[in-house]
């Protein structure tokens, strides 16, 4: 069984993941602590709990999601997975952190690319990654059918769903992506979004006030 904790940081109030199992395997995903204090504080979470980073992980690399992959990289020694497509959105990063106020030192190690129906194994527990775009033009998701949860970045909110007008954004895309990859999952599945409070599949499909327009 996976376990998650959930982080608030930065000015953006970005929510960052630690997923483990029983036996301390853990992967951080989309790590946005921008202040020294938020990276202690996750890093305190790691130590106490005696967990043991595997995988770095990133949905998409809007810049409020990649402020402490450099840390996690120096920390732990660990290589980021994302998608291909967000390459070249993990590199503007440090430009997008300039014209918002927020700079910051970007990932600069090694990239490992992870696409539709690739796998990330923690012991016996399996996230699964799901092809997501129209965010960004790389975002993926992390869902485990075990544990009835996902982790879906910046594609589906509590009640509301992901902005589509910074580059690379396509609300036709994202409107499929919800469609046929998250509205397709059981309802009781719990969604842990980029930001604000978990929800579920099912109250987002009854209750979501953009189901209408997807």
């Amino acid at each position: 069984m996976l376990n998650v904790q959930t982080f608030t940081f930065n000015p953006v109030q970005e929510n960052t993941y630690i997923v483990y199992n029983e036996k301390g395997d853990c992967c951080i995903i989309d790590p946005g602590c921008y202040f020294a204090s938020e990276e202690q504080q996750l890093k305190d979470f790691i130590t106490r709990n005696h967990l043991k980073p595997l995988y770095l992980l990133n949905t998409h690399c809007h810049l409020d999601h990649i402020f402490g992959n450099r840390f996690i990289q120096k920390a732990y020694g660990l290589v980021l997975h994302l998608h291909k497509s967000e390459q070249p959105v993990l590199e503007y990063g440090p430009a997008s952190g300039q014209m918002w106020q927020m700079p910051f030192d970007n990932y600069d190690g090694e990239l490992k690319f992870l696409a539709e129906g690739d796998t990330i194994l923690l012991g016996d527990g399996v996230l699964e990654v799901l092809f997501v775009p129209g965010h960004s033009p790389g975002h993926i998701a992390y869902y485990n059918k075990a544990g009835k949860f996902i982790i879906s970045g910046d594609v589906l909110f509590n009640k509301s769903v992901g902005r589509t007008d910074l580059p690379g954004g396509d609300f036709t895309l994202l409107a499929e992506s919800i469609k046929t990859k998250l509205y397709t999952l059981p309802e009781d599945v719990i969604v842990y979004p980029g930001h604000g409070a978990t929800t579920t599949i099912g109250d987002e499909i009854k209750t979501n006030p953009f189901v209408n327009m997807l």
